[in-house]
């Protein structure tokens, strides 16, 4: 997912992707929770940077993003937080039980096909949607999402003392953009912007533009 970004961004930028758990190349370690899911990012980050970094999340992993500059600000110069929800879903247990349901759907390509273009994955990178979508497991699946829908904004976010820009689509749904405002008013300084004419997908809909943003603030 992060691709099309990578392509427009400095050469010259040393640049950590990790595969989170239960995702594609890390597929054999089981996603269980956020918290532990930092337990294998913050022993990377300090065995492969030599000072502090400046952490990109986008969704999923831009709610750890949060959780890592709050934890671990040591660890962070700078962060930038895309597309996170941070005001939990209603009814929880309902979402996570018709996406258990819906789980085997996954493995289906012309599900997956349809559900590629919703996420505004670009054609060229349909099969590595298509590869990793079919090996995420059930448990990975509901354990993930389920941290998503009932994440909220950590208390240690607010003393963060290091720079922060909150992006979000002007046309992701309302939560989406409410959650944005509630992370940005709980850390005094955070910079807010809501990129108009996208949706839940900004590193891949607008990665040259996104690319431009982050020179800018991280020069």
């Amino acid at each position: 997912m992060w691709s099309p970004l990578v392509a427009e961004l400095d050469p010259g930028l040393r640049l950590l992707i990790p595969d989170l758990p239960g995702h594609d190349r890390s597929g054999s370690i089981p996603y269980r929770s956020h918290d532990e899911t930092l337990d294998h990012l913050i022993p990377l980050i300090e065995a492969e940077a030599s000072e502090a970094v400046a952490v990109v999340g986008f969704s999923l992993g831009a709610q750890l993003a949060i959780l890592l500059a709050a934890r671990r600000p040591d660890l962070v110069r700078d962060v930038i937080v895309i597309s996170a929800q941070a005001k939990p879903s209603s009814f929880p247990g309902l979402t996570l039980a018709l996406l258990g349901l819906a789980a085997p759907l996954a493995r289906n390509e012309r599900f997956a096909r349809v559900q590629a273009r919703e996420l505004f994955i670009p054609e060229t990178l349909t099969h590595d949607y298509l590869r990793t979508s079919k090996g995420i497991a059930k448990a990975t699946l509901l354990a993930s999402v389920g941290a998503n829908i009932r994440f909220t904004v950590p208390d240690g976010w607010g003393a963060f003392p290091g720079r922060s820009l909150i992006l979000a689509g002007g046309r992701e749904r309302p939560l989406m953009r409410a959650s944005a405002r509630l992370i940005a008013d709980a850390r005094p300084g955070t910079e807010l912007e809501i990129v108009e004419d996208c949706g839940h997908g900004i590193p891949l809909q607008r990665p040259g533009w996104l690319a431009r943003r982050l020179d800018s603030l991280l020069r």
